[in-house]
């Protein structure tokens, strides 16, 4: 194990006695919500897992080592003033001493390095809308990295139906969490079918088992969210709009605060529901693929 991972004593001891882990990012902490609503959804992430018999293992950059597991005082360290570090910027993050809030490419990078497969986020990225250049660093993740991404589909600024081929391309399967549908963040309907629909936390974990025995790398499991925002097309169109001369690592934060703004905050609320429900579908499904594992040893 490298000595730039630093894992947490419960994640540690979870780790040996093969107890279900779920891994969770920090980039929501540090650029995604503003606060309170940032603390709260890194919180009600982690209390959802524990409800569910699993352990979270929230991941970051700080002092030199990669941080899988924190402690509150960590959280508040990262919501006071992070960098966002994706999986490149991990060696000079460490390297420098930086205090980093991990994207999903970088969860998902770290999460593997401590041997945990299962991690949930609010939405991955993907292919920015006009822009099929600029493509997150979560789709070529997920096409190198053997973890499952619990999410509610790609964030809705972006190009889902080009999103979702360049998956395909990757050779990523998308599994619909009781969906036929790819949901689109603050919405459940895309028009956008998935590879395959799986209705119960147990049908989820023999697809990963199977997945990663024949060589498959990173999964992505869509779940609905919990509520919709409604009008969110219309709203993102209008922040596109706004947005038009944004790009890079930049674009996708200014974007969803922008539609923060223009849904009077329902989004934000939304945005934490969300999350903690993925969080909570990760560990019912760890806890599925543990048992599953135990009774097939």
């Amino acid at each position: 194990m490298s000595d730039l991972l630093a894992i947490s004593p419960e994640v540690a001891d979870a780790l040996s006695r093969g107890k279900p882990i779920v891994a969770l990012e920090t980039s929501i902490v540090g650029q995604g919500l503003p606060h309170p609503y940032n603390l709260r959804a890194a919180r009600e992430s982690e209390a959802a897992i524990r409800e569910e018999g699993a352990v979270p293992a929230t991941v970051a950059v700080m002092d030199g080592r990669v941080h899988v597991g924190l402690t509150d005082a960590d959280l508040q360290r990262i919501a006071a003033g992070a960098i966002k570090v994706s999986s490149r910027d991990l060696g000079w993050a460490t390297g420098r001493g930086a205090i980093g809030a991990t994207t999903v490419a970088a969860t998902m990078r770290a999460a593997a390095m401590a041997g945990v497969r299962f991690f949930a986020t609010g939405g991955i990225g993907g292919v920015h809308r006009g822009r099929p250049e600029d493509q997150s660093a979560d789709l070529v993740e997920l096409s190198r990295t053997p973890v499952a991404v619990f999410c509610a589909g790609a964030k809705i600024i972006l190009d889902l139906p080009l999103t979702l081929e360049r998956l395909e391309s990757f050779g990523v399967p998308v599994l619909g969490y009781g969906t036929d549908e790819f949901p689109a963040f603050y919405s459940k309907h895309s028009g956008c079918p998935v590879s395959a629909r799986v209705d119960k936390p147990i049908d989820v974990a023999r697809v990963l088992q199977a997945s990663w025995a024949t060589g498959t790398r990173g999964v992505v499991i869509a779940v609905p969210p919990p509520a919709e925002l409604e009008g969110a097309e219309e709203l993102v169109q209008r922040a596109v709009r706004e947005l038009a001369d944004v790009s890079g690592p930049d674009l996708t934060p200014r974007l969803l605060a922008r539609v923060a703004e223009l849904s009077n905050g329902k989004s934000l609320d939304l945005n934490v529901d969300l999350v903690v429900n993925n969080a909570r579908v990760a560990a019912r499904v760890a806890s599925a693929f543990s048992e599953l594992r135990k009774g097939s040893s």
